[in-house]
């Protein structure tokens, strides 16, 4: 008799499990071997990626939050590369093929409070060789050390051209650095002749450029010990020749930015070699938050605190709890993320979707699985993780099948100018007629933690909504669990008290809520008083504004996709968002929690538009905001037009953003560290050798769970070392 095909439950439906079970379904003959089962909460994959069109106006895209791509995403546009294939969409239809999905994006802008006002730096950023998504050739920290340097190099003969601009004088040394430097480097072999000078800052940055490209072509012939050193006496002479001009916030605004550059990579420069990273790995300094670790090796208070780094923590929303007064990141995971997304991407350094995220990923995902055979269960909540008798494997599941869907058939894609798309709403259509009436009727949310959804099914019926018990042998025989690890402390607890690593990734690995707001306005970006429009007519992409929102992103590309009215159209889209400052949850009986915290997001908006957007956008009021400027339907007037707009507090488990808080790494398990031998972890918050809440690493830790339940793929791009 054939074998029976081991049965895989897998629980969720965001990046890290769908990318599990793209990979299991990609292995010949895979129905053979295995027969798959997606658990989901609610009406649609997505997970904190999710996004919904609004049936009620105009099909308009609702997210999440903002979701950009970076062009150092290797696995994801993989992913997507090898979904849109398989898909094989008609030429000429939306969205045919992954270059339709996601188009580059070169310009990006940061925001400086300087001297209190706000000043927008506009960076254009180049072109770089390759294909995201496409192999690479291996390359070790020596390589992109050496690129670095390079990048100094540059920023300092262009701040020494400044300075003879300035001052009339040519950039120098001051003699006590010049003469130590001339013993130092003569006992320590650098390279450098008796006829070159040693006084001059850009012959002494060509030679440690030069010294790291050997060591990047000839590790073992690196002389690590004469960078440094050169290193720190560029540093020295350049925070000598700053010194004399006095307060960074009072130079020009180009001087200023080009010493953050230089300051900030001769500190990161110097850091690494000093700590050994280059040998010893990022986790070596991962003890120390970020900022810290540059201010330990030299940088200066202009640069810690300057728009750079404060867009990278705003980036990735490192803030303890979600507090601004906060900030935290451990050393090592932020150094390797930003020397990634400014060193590693390949073409562009961002990639913009080209509709929502569920439209353009999740849609494309779920189409081609269906149509290899993997089974969708919509509408299944999971209320508890239990183990076997023996306590070494998962033996139950128990869901809560949260609507009757006749049929267990339940369509989830919409059409929407040609595009398959998930709705905002479920499509209650395909719903028991009684209880789509009832969920309709009190404006339920089944994706909520914090739903009284089972009290109201319960008070109409007379009986709880109906539990589904798998076990294990019968109904399943292993596990993907693709749930956030904020999830872990609701659904696992009897799991954490069996295993220690898993209780402690609990513990440890924390998540942060989010909150986001979109706007549509019937002024383009000229009519607001964008006054920075890019080099190639590209819009902005922009961070380190003001709290509680500090970043921005123009998404007009996505008109396209909605389906406004000719005459009623709107002309521009805005995007918000960052972290919410939330210090605990509570018990899901509080069901108004959810209320509360979407008014506090709507009240941040609206304090937002009233007494900041102006400093982004001229033409709003400095405290009256222009509020006809919102596309709004119902005709609202003042205030009362952002109620049309769309805003939102992701704080459900799932939905929060997976923080890399300081010496919390360590932590982190691998897909296959459950403490379970048939349960498989999947998501960002793996130890997946990018430690980091983003898209690539969940499709990294989805990679990982296929790969230990089948053996497939046997090659994560950047799992170990650079």
């Amino acid at each position: 008799m054939a074998a029976q095909p081991r049965r895989i439950a897998v629980l969720g439906g965001g990046v890290g499990a769908m990318t599990a079970v793209f990979w299991l379904t990609s292995v010949a003959d895979w129905q053979q071997h295995y027969q798959i089962d997606v658990y989901q909460m609610g009406w649609r994959l997505g997970g904190k990626g999710a996004s919904g069109r609004n049936a009620g106006l105009a099909q308009r895209i609702e997210e999440h939050g903002l979701h950009i791509w970076f062009g150092f995403y290797d696995n994801a546009f993989q992913l997507m590369q090898q979904a849109y294939a398989a898909l094989n969409r008609p030429a000429g239809s939306p969205l045919a093929s992954w270059t339709d999905a996601f188009k580059p994006q070169h310009y990006v802008c940061l925001s400086e409070l300087i001297e209190a006002s706000w000043r927008v730096w506009p960076i254009e950023t180049p072109v770089l060789p390759g294909t995201p998504g496409t192999p690479r050739a291996p390359e070790g920290l020596e390589a992109i050390l050496a690129e670095l340097l390079d990048w100094q190099r540059s920023w300092l003969e262009s701040w020494a051209e400044s300075y003879l601009l300035h001052t009339g004088q040519r950039l120098r040394m001051g003699a006590p650095h010049e003469s130590r430097l001339r013993e130092l480097l003569a006992a320590a072999h650098a390279g450098l002749t008796a006829f070159e000078d040693v006084g001059d800052p850009l012959v002494v940055a060509r030679k440690a450029r030069d010294l790291a490209r050997t060591a990047a072509q000839t590790p073992a012939a690196a002389d690590w010990p004469s960078i440094l050193l050169l290193l720190q006496h560029l540093q020295h002479a350049l925070h000598d020749v700053a010194l004399p001009f006095g307060d960074p916030d009072t130079w020009s605004d180009d001087w200023r930015r080009l010493y953050m550059a230089m300051d900030l990579s001769l500190a990161v420069g110097i850091g690494m070699l000093a700590d050994d990273v280059v040998s010893k790995g990022f986790e070596i300094i991962n003890g120390i938050d970020f900022r810290s670790w540059l201010a330990s090796h030299g940088a200066q208070p202009v640069s810690v605190n300057g728009a750079p780094v404060r867009g990278f923590y705003d980036l990735v929303f490192a803030y303890r709890n979600g507090d601004p007064r906060l900030p935290e990141i451990e050393a090592g995971t932020m150094l390797r993320g930003m020397l990634k997304v400014g060193l590693g991407y390949r073409d562009a350094l961002m990639y913009k979707m080209q509709a929502g995220m569920g439209d353009v990923v999740f849609a494309p995902l779920y189409e081609v699985l269906a149509r290899r055979g993997v089974r969708f269960h919509y509408f299944h909540k999971l209320r508890e993780l239990r183990p076997d008798a023996a306590g070494g494997a998962i033996g139950e599941i128990e869901l809560e099948q949260q609507v009757a869907v006749p049929g267990d058939a339940y369509q989830p894609l919409l059409d929407v100018n040609g595009l398959p798309c998930w709705p905002s709403a479920p499509l209650y259509a395909q719903l028991d007629p009684q209880q789509a009436a009832l969920l309709q009727a009190h404006q339920v949310n089944l994706e909520s933690h914090w739903t009284d959804w089972p009290q109201l099914y319960q008070q109409a019926t007379g009986v709880p909504l109906p539990r589904k018990i798998l076990r294990a042998g019968s109904d399943f025989d292993q596990v993907v669990f693709g749930l956030s690890v904020a999830s872990l402390a609701r659904v696992a607890q009897p799991l954490l008290a069996i295993s220690a690593p898993l209780r402690e990734c609990s513990e440890h690995v924390a998540a942060v809520a989010t909150q986001a707001y979109q706007l549509w306005l019937n002024r383009d970006l000229d009519g607001i008083g964008w006054n920075y429009p890019g080099a190639h007519g590209e819009e902005p992409v922009l961070s380190g504004f003001t709290e509680p929102f500090d970043t921005w992103a123009s998404m007009n590309q996505l008109l396209c996709r909605e389906t406004w009215p000719a005459g009623d159209a709107p002309k521009n889209i805005a995007y918000f968002c960052n972290a919410l400052a939330l210090d605990a949850y509570p018990s899901a009986d509080d069901h108004d929690f959810p209320a509360r915290c979407a008014a506090q997001v709507k009240a941040a908006a609206i304090e937002q538009l009233q007494t900041q957007i102006h400093a982004l956008w001229s033409k709003a009021g400095s405290h009256d905001f222009p509020w006809d400027w919102l596309v709004d339907p119902a005709g609202g007037t003042g205030a009362a037009r952002l109620d049309s707009q769309y805003w939102r507090a992701n704080i459900d488990p799932s939905e929060r953003y997976v923080l890399s808080l300081v010496g919390t790494s360590r932590y982190r398990l691998r897909a296959d560290q459950s403490g379970f031998s048939n349960l498989f972890l999947a998501g960002d918050w793996l130890k997946t050798g990018l430690d980091a809440g983003c898209v690539e690493a969940a499709v990294m830790g989805g990679m990982q769970a296929s790969r230990a339940i089948c053996g497939v793929p046997a090659v994560i791009q950047g799992e170990r070392g650079w």
